[in-house]
């Protein structure tokens, strides 16, 4: 199984912490030169410092801080990036963090606003700025790291649920368009994961029911057939296999790495 990414370069969201650092250590491990991408800049230094330890030193990382609450900033910094760099990116990792919890009826409009700007204008504008370049290499693999609440809505994430949802159909629509040019886009939708993001949701339910925290861990928990939390590496794993040659065949499609948690199939 041809899992080498040596000489691709990779882009990938949200990767100073959590899922987003896990799935550019596993790139960097199959060989990719990854660009790390978030707001934190001394996260992401360390993240470059990290990344030095893997491979046999002739891969080339770097990162870019960026934050995207903003898509014309977002677009502002990249294009700066690539000009700065003269990269063709072959992979695109889109991942940002998720909306606030809350009940959907809570919410307002500047919140739907504002997660439709961070997570798929962010993803079309970055998918628009690199398809070029993956259609000239014959390679591109698109890869929007959502959520398990595009098959089944997740209890108060209204704003979530509704924004994840949209961007899962824009990849479908944007997987039929580009799959002839050698360019897949699929979509890996993690459960419950060790995270900053699942610290805030068990925070949030502990602060709006008065449990502890075992106590709101073990009601997680006994949703999830493995009983466990997810590691983000185990998410990162699906997304560097998707990323790799030998998901060549595989497109528009959406892979839970929920450990059973998901009532669909």
């Amino acid at each position: 199984m041809n899992l080498d990414l040596k000489g691709k370069n990779a882009f990938v969201g949200g990767s100073s912490k959590g899922i987003g650092k896990a799935v550019a250590i596993e790139l960097a491990k199959l060989g990719a030169n990854v660009t790390l991408v978030g707001r934190d800049e001394a996260a992401l230094v360390q993240g470059m410092i990290d990344l030095s330890f893997i491979g046999n030193g002739e891969q080339k990382h770097d990162f870019l801080a960026v934050d995207f609450a903003n898509h014309e900033r977002v677009k502002g910094a990249v294009s700066k990036h690539l000009k700065k760099t003269n990269k063709t990116y072959h992979i695109l990792v889109n991942n940002t963090g998720g909306p606030a919890s809350g009940k959907i009826t809570d919410a307002e409009e500047k919140d739907f606003l504002a997660a439709f700007e961070a997570h798929l204008l962010n993803n079309h504008l970055l998918t628009k700025m690199f398809a070029e370049g993956m259609k000239n290499d014959g390679y591109g693999r698109i890869i929007n790291i959502i959520s398990t609440s595009v098959k089944q809505p997740l209890p108060n994430l209204g704003v979530s649920n509704t924004i994840r949802a949209a961007v899962a159909n824009w990849s479908k629509t944007m997987a039929n368009e580009l799959g002839a040019f050698g360019i897949t886009v699929n979509n890996v939708l993690p459960g419950a994961t060790e995270t900053e993001r699942l610290k805030a949701i068990i925070g949030s339910k502990m602060d709006k029911t008065g449990w502890t925290e075992d106590l709101v861990k073990e009601e997680m928990l006994r949703e999830i057939p493995m009983k466990r939390f997810a590691k983000p590496e185990e998410v990162a794993a699906a997304v560097a296999f998707l990323a790799s040659p030998a998901a060549s065949y595989i497109n528009g499609i959406n892979v839970p790495v929920d450990g059973g948690r998901t009532g669909s199939l």
